[in-house]
């Protein structure tokens, strides 16, 4: 308990103070503020992004929150100028639900939500009264309900739209399994207590799991996967293009490609596919 709350203290004055730092630094149009959540992104905003975007005379800083809230709050009031860790079907929907004027700029390559556990080697495992946890927000709880449907775990009413399916929308649960949602960042640490979780892949990476310790590994749709987003005002501004230049750019790919990155395991975005084929 002490460690955790000297670790608190420390972060918390780390935050206070790098926060002057970020909002000199957001006066400076050479400066670009990134805002991501815990887990592989920041990684991939330091390795792969900021070493052309210094070549193209840029200060990149990146910004950690604790939440999948703070980031799109912090981009809209301004704090950070742009942000990398959600995918597009929760931007549409945060955006919409909050009426932020947000703007997307590229989807990258993103590690997939995965079914972990501590406590059986494989789903057949599974057996009534097991728990089951997963994210509560709203979009990856329906995700998540999507991905155990995948699994044969569970079936989901037919009449429903199924990417806003919640708990009362399970049509069966065969094993009779007991599912517990919480917050998406807590989840790897139910793994303890609970027989599984579904758990993102920033959030697993962030926790120490490996993508390939998964039971079962996620495929992703497109608007799964994460994207760079941006001011709706700043989609056009010198800054934007420059990061989209740099996501497109080999060196960019090559990060990603690299054995010795973990980005090996994420799934690229379509347009990288398509481009990998050429």
């Amino acid at each position: 308990m002490g460690n955790r709350l000297g670790w608190r203290v420390a972060t918390g004055a780390l935050l206070l103070a790098s926060g002057l730092q970020f909002a000199q630094a957001n006066s400076d149009p050479h400066t670009i503020v990134f805002g991501v959540a815990p887990g592989p992104y920041g990684d991939m905003v330091k390795q792969a992004i900021a070493p052309s975007l210094k070549e193209k005379g840029y200060k990149v800083v990146v910004r950690e929150f604790s939440d999948y809230v703070q980031p799109n709050m912090a981009l809209a009031n301004g704090s950070i100028d742009a942000n990398l860790f959600q995918h597009s079907l929760y931007f549409d929907k945060f955006t919409a639900d909050k009426n932020l004027k947000l703007a997307k700029l590229i989807t990258v390559p993103t590690a997939g939500m995965g079914i972990y556990s501590h406590k059986v080697k494989s789903l057949d495992e599974l057996k009534k009264g097991d728990i089951v946890t997963l994210s509560n927000d709203p979009t990856n709880l329906a995700r998540g309900l999507r991905f155990l449907q995948s699994m044969e775990l569970i079936t989901i009413k037919e009449n429903i739209d199924p990417t806003k399916a919640s708990e009362r929308d399970i049509a069966t649960n065969p094993k009779g399994l007991v599912f517990k949602s919480l917050e998406a960042a807590q989840l790897p640490r139910t793994l303890d207590s609970a027989s599984a979780a579904l758990v993102n892949g920033n959030f697993a990476i962030a926790a120490g799991l490996k993508l390939s310790s998964a039971l079962k590994q996620e495929q992703l749709d497109e608007n799964l996967k994460n994207i760079i987003a941006v001011r709706a005002e700043d989609a056009d501004k010198p800054f934007a293009k420059d990061i989209v230049e740099t996501v497109k750019s080999p060196a960019y790919e090559k990060a990603i490609d690299d054995p010795q990155n973990i980005f090996i395991a994420f799934q690229k975005p379509d347009w990288m596919v398509a481009a990998d084929k050429k």
